[in-house]
């Protein structure tokens, strides 16, 4: 018997929606059925693949209504959630264009061995597994499964039981094109969904907490599949002594606050040189103080609701934990209810150390701390006294701030912005710590790591016998 799971409405706080999970057998049924049909995609070849997620794609934004409506249901959100529906026709037209080169198999090489030819071959994974998070429901679950689609593959996508409502009309707009509605599919339900998906896959793509991933992780490798992890941050900013107060404070808040905070890549930790601190926190401060809650009219407004009731109390207990530990908000640091949904406003907080939870651990919302530094040597090595590493951002003078950046440690770092890898996805770069494992989802390895290469290797000439294994020889 399949199990309903309750899901809550960030703006209203009320249950409003019900989702089925799947009993493990029939998760499996259709693991099957996916894997069978996933032959037949793959000999479409990377053009005629390219060419029916095109088709898909065009539809989804001439229709967009009942995807768009589900996606503001989820998240509370009208602006974020169009923008992340509007771009899977860039992301298909992206991998489009890449796939047909990517997979090319005609090249040929001479290998270092004497009279030996060497040819690669790409041979999909049969069924990839995707398992994506509340805060961007539709852009993370496309992130990895338009690549592995055009990589040849089938892929069974599991959203957030936070966030599912979309999956239903998203599911409609595929079931319009056979070819791809047989291989590429939605399954509704909770962490145990997202275990038996595992032992149903031979690759999983994974976004989410540390702790989850984890878990994927060790369950992943009992069964000898890859899992790409994409996993939490604590992002560093740090404001050189070259910056512009007012600019660096401008860039420092979208970065921190886009999404209500509620992004891996979000700004959490702010560095700023001495001889500038007084200023910037000045101009951050008249500046988040600016900004409007997105309600009760979800058109208008800059700040929408926590889409996760939970997240509101990690981000109370981090605010509490650096206040006893005398740190200052100078604004916002309170959970407030408006129409039954939770809200933050942007959240400044000063005089914060690293003893703190809010300088250590994950917040995931609209809060900004600051600290003043004298060297840079002090920031960097701030900057780096963190288990993550997804990525960070340096502000001022630009070879300097390159300098910097690349005493980092973190897989992709901000020169002169904030949270750039939002929309540069085509800059390849790894997790460091514990922000990930695998192979990037960036760049060309985006869709090179569903696929399994393998070599032919063709020897011009005679092949050796057994002559070639006579001790006499090893003698001569």
């Amino acid at each position: 018997m399949t199990r309903e799971i309750e899901v809550r409405n960030p703006r209203t706080g009320k249950v409003d929606y019900v989702i089925n999970a799947p009993e493990d057998a029939e998760l499996a049924e259709t693991a099957s059925a996916m894997r069978a049909a996933q032959p037949a995609w793959q000999a479409l070849g990377a053009v005629g693949r390219g060419e029916v997620l095109a088709r898909w794609a065009s539809e989804l934004a001439a229709e967009p209504g009942p995807v768009l409506a589900a996606l503001g249901a989820d998240t509370g959100r009208h602006l974020i959630a169009t923008s992340e529906l509007f771009s899977v026709p860039g992301m298909v037209e992206r991998w489009q264009a890449a796939a047909p080169a990517l997979l090319d198999e005609s090249a040929e090489r001479d290998s270092a061995t004497p009279g030996v030819g060497v040819r690669d071959s790409w041979v999909p994974f049969g069924l990839v597994g995707v398992i994506s998070p509340w805060n961007f429901p539709l852009l993370l679950s496309m992130i990895d499964a338009i690549p592995a689609l055009a990589a040849g593959c089938a892929v069974l996508v599991k959203p957030s039981e936070v966030t599912p409502r979309f999956a239903e009309p998203l599911m409609a707009s595929i079931a319009k094109f056979p070819e791809l509605a047989a291989v590429f599919r939605f399954v509704t339900g909770d962490g145990g969904t997202g275990a038996a998906l595992i032992e149903n896959v031979d690759a999983i793509a994974f976004t989410g907490s540390v702790k989850t991933g984890r878990l994927v992780a060790e369950a992943c490798a009992r069964r000898f599949i890859p899992a790409f992890l994409e996993l939490g941050g604590k992002d560093p900013c740090i404001v050189l002594e070259s910056a512009d107060a007012a600019e660096a404070a401008r860039i420092v808040l979208r970065a921190s606050v886009q999404a209500t905070g509620q992004a891996c890549q979000s700004l959490e930790r702010v560095y700023v040189h001495r001889s500038l601190y007084q200023d910037f926190i000045a101009s951050l401060m008249e500046q988040a103080q600016a900004l409007e809650l997105n309600f009760p009219d979800v058109h208008a407004g800059h700040i929408g609701p926590l889409i996760f009731a939970r997240q509101a109390d990690i981000i109370s207990e981090h605010l509490e934990d650096a206040r006893q530990k005398g740190a200052r908000v100078l604004c916002g640091g309170e959970i407030e209810t408006h129409g039954g949904g939770l809200w933050v406003r942007p959240t400044v907080v000063v005089d914060v150390d690293h003893s703190m939870q809010l300088m250590r651990d994950e917040t995931f919302g609209p809060v900004i701390p600051v600290m003043a530094y004298d060297h840079i040597d002090e920031a960097v090595r701030l900057a780096n006294d963190s288990v993550y590493g997804l990525s960070a951002g340096v502000l001022g003078d630009e070879a300097a701030a390159d300098q910097v950046a690349r005493r980092l440690n973190a897989g992709a770092v901000s020169i002169n912005d904030g949270a750039m890898t939002t929309e540069v996805h085509d800059a390849t770069h790894d997790a460091f710590g514990y922000s990930g494992m695998g192979v990037s989802r960036m760049g060309p390895s985006g869709l090179t790591r569903y696929l399994k290469r393998k070599a032919l290797l063709i020897r011009r000439g005679e092949a050796r016998g057994m002559d070639s294994l006579d001790e006499r020889h090893a003698a001569a």
